[in-house]
């Protein structure tokens, strides 16, 4: 699959994802999951499109997790609006839930592999980074 195949996957998603929620139910928790669902199903998009303009692969690596972990809330956002029946056509959430789960599976092997191509001294720098966030978010 090229860059652009990708791209035009989560376009597509992205797309269909706005598609569900002009569908749902008009209630307070259909426009809550609604709204929650719009941000994290679209993102996913424009943040590769970020990926894509990485300053270093420890840079791509970032926008590639971000992109990963709005694909499991949107996933978990999809199963609560089916679960609450806050759509009349499941079917639609069901095609969407498959694309979701092939997605998932395409940026934990793009993160794995990223990992393996980071040199030593990135890994390094990265897990020193990673150590320090830590360390200092735990003063607060």
């Amino acid at each position: 699959m090229t860059k652009q195949d990708l791209e035009d996957r989560l376009i597509a998603f992205s797309s269909s994802v706005i598609d569900i929620t002009e569908s749902m139910s008009q209630t307070y928790a259909g426009n809550h999951l609604s709204n929650q669902l719009l941000r994290s199903g679209t993102s996913v998009a424009l943040n590769y499109g970020e990926a894509q303009e990485a300053e270093s692969r420890k840079d791509f690596l970032h926008k590639i997790k971000v992109i990963l972990k709005e694909l499991r809330e949107t996933m978990i956002c999809l199963k609560l609006i089916k679960n609450k029946h806050l759509i009349n056509t499941s079917f639609m959430i069901d095609k969407v839930v498959v694309e979701n789960n092939e997605l998932i599976s395409i940026f934990v092997k793009s993160i794995q592999t990223a990992q393996k191509k980071m040199t030593s001294k990135e890994k390094n720098n990265f897990l020193y980074i990673k150590l320090l966030t830590s360390n200092i978010l735990r003063l607060f």
